[in-house]
């Protein structure tokens, strides 16, 4: 999964690779500090759309680039920032799919999935196998 931030007047996003299982441990110390939510809840709130929530992870990100950074300047207008899952994870997506439903439910989600598959980013460094970002 990606955090892809796309701030108005550039032209190219700046993209993160987003795998819970990877930031340090200071990092989600931070987190959970400015969020005031535990590591797993934090990682289930920024799927679900929490604004602070994604404020927090994209924070951690532009300080690694610029560690001068403060919470209080990071701003970002809602369509300025998404999550894409990479082609990969929707095809191990697609294959849970195929397992799990059948008929009209399933022509509905493979349709669904071929369709973010063609334009999702094709996340030629993933080695072994694809993992929603959930910290367990």
């Amino acid at each position: 999964m990606y955090l892809v931030h796309t701030p108005e007047g550039q032209a190219e996003p700046t993209r993160w690779r987003y795998n819970p299982k990877k930031l340090m441990s200071v990092e989600r110390e931070d987190i959970e500090r400015r969020t005031g939510r535990n590591f797993s809840t934090f990682t289930t709130d920024v799927l679900q759309g929490n604004s602070l929530c994604r404020r927090a992870l994209l924070f951690t990100f532009l300080r690694r680039d610029h560690p001068k950074t403060r919470f209080e300047d990071v701003d970002f207008a809602w369509d300025e920032l998404t999550l894409e899952y990479s082609r990969q994870e929707w095809a191990q997506m697609r294959a849970g799919v195929l397992e799990s439903q059948h008929g009209d439910q399933l022509a509905a989600s493979l349709a669904t999935i071929d369709r973010e598959m063609e334009t999702a980013f094709d996340d030629t460094e993933e080695s072994g196998k694809a993992s929603l970002p959930i910290a367990d």
